[in-house]
């Protein structure tokens, strides 16, 4: 298992929860003290649950110490990006974004750990402590979610 790979989707996971860079590559530095301050080792997929579980309690600690206010500006980091991207793309991001803050927290986590960092379902169960099949069924209303979301900011399938 790469260990670059698997940093950069524990920074992504972070970020994803609290929008803010800076403070999710502290994080992201600390899980992985964390994780090999145990004498644990990425040999695997096996480990990875574990990893992802401790960023999740670290982000849940700092979304915690948050005042209400902040927690509602997702789109506040997205200049730096757009920078990069064409027009039609970052009309494109933003509405995706704009769709995903629409669905409840536990649909965007599954989406984003299923199909942006592409954790298996197996590993979504020990990360969430839900059954494969509720995984499998919150996965499918997610994306449909998404899609009538997508679909209201005119985009078609």
């Amino acid at each position: 298992m790469d260990l670059e790979e698997q940093y950069d989707k524990i920074f992504r996971y972070c970020y994803f929860k609290i929008y803010d860079k800076q403070l999710s590559q502290d994080i992201t530095q600390e899980t992985f003290l964390r994780f090999y301050s145990r004498g644990l080792a990425l040999d695997g997929n096996s480990k990875l649950p574990y990893l992802y579980t401790i960023a999740r309690n670290l982000c849940v600690d700092e979304f915690r110490k948050k005042p209400a206010a902040c927690l509602d500006d997702i789109g506040d980091n997205i200049g730096e990006e757009a920078a990069c991207d064409t027009s039609a793309e970052w009309i494109d991001r933003l509405a995706l974004r704009t769709a995903m803050a629409r669905l409840p927290q536990e649909e965007r986590e599954l989406l984003f750990l299923r199909y942006v960092n592409e954790i298996s379902v197996t590993a979504i169960c020990r990360i969430t402590g839900i059954s494969r099949f509720a995984v499998y069924r919150r996965l499918s209303k997610a994306v449909k979610h998404l899609k009538d979301e997508l679909r209201k900011e005119g985009f078609s399938e």
